[in-house]
C-alpha cells in the first residue's frame, strides 16, 4: 500500500492527470482521483489470496483485503506498482508476462472511520499462484496475515451481511468481490480446459 511520502499524480474524473501530484495522506484527504494496483493472486485448487491489513494501517486497519494493492507512484506504470507492491507486501517476484491485466474498478467512497475519501481508478491484474502461502513473506509490515481462502466460502462471507463486515467494504456491498469470483471461475475453467 506504499509509502505515505510517494508522490502520486493527481487524476481528473475521467483518470487524465492534471499534472498535478501529491502525497498519498494528501490524495485521501482531498479526495483526489489517482491509480493504483489490485493483483488478485489464485492458485489451481479454487482459492483465493487475502492478505490481513495490519491494524496501525490509516485505512481499513485489522480487514480482509485484495491479495496485494497499492497506489501508482508518479513516474510508474499501474503493471509497475503492481510488481513493486507484490515484492513489498508478499515477498513475491511475479513471473515475467504471468501477470494478467483485467481492466479497472472505479472506487469511489468515503474511508469508513476517517475523514477521508477514495476516488481511485483499480487497475485490476490476476496472477495464478502455484506455492502455499506459507511460502510467502511479509517484508514491509504492512500485512498481518495471508491465506487462501476457498472461492466458495469467499462467496458465501461476501456476501453475508455480518461475515463480510471482516473484508474491507468495496461500494456497493459485495459487486467487486462477486466480479472477482466469476473471473477467477472463468480463468480456472480456461486455464484447466487448456490442460486437454
Amino acid at each position: 500500500m506504499g509509502n505515505q511520502t510517494a508522490l502520486i499524480n493527481v487524476l481528473d474524473e475521467n483518470g487524465i492527470p492534471t499534472g498535478e501530484v501529491k502525497t498519498k495522506r494528501e490524495i485521501h484527504e482531498q479526495g483526489l482521483w489517482h491509480n493504483a494496483a489490485h493483483v488478485w493472486i489464485y492458485n489451481s485448487k479454487g482459492q483465493i489470496l487475502m492478505q490481513l491489513r495490519a491494524k496501525d494501517k490509516d485505512s481499513y486497519p485489522g480487514l480482509w483485503d485484495i491479495s496485494v494493492s497499492g497506489h501508482t507512484d508518479s513516474g510508474e506504470t499501474p503493471i509497475q506498482s503492481a510488481v513493486r507492491e507484490m515484492k513489498e507486501e508478499i515477498g513475491l517476484n511475479p513471473e515475467f508476462g504471468k501477470l494478467e491485466p483485467d481492466g479497472t474498478y472505479i472506487i469511489s467512497q468515503p474511508i469508513l472511520g476517517t475523514n477521508m475519501q477514495d476516488n481511485e481508478i483499480g487497475h485490476v491484474f490476476f496472477y495464478r499462484y502455484k506455492g502455499d502461502a506459507d511460502e510467502l513473506s511479509m517484508p514491509d509490515g504492512e500485512v498481518e496475515n495471508l491465506e487462501f481462502v476457498p472461492i466458495d466460502i469467499f462467496e458465501k462471507e461476501v456476501n453475508d451481511p455480518e461475515i463480510s463486515k471482516k473484508y474491507v467494504p468495496y461500494q456497493p456491498p459485495g459487486e467487486y468481490y462477486n466480479w472477482v469470483i466469476k473471473r477467477v471461475r472463468e480463468k480456472l475453467i480456461v486455464k484447466d480446459s487448456q490442460h486437454f
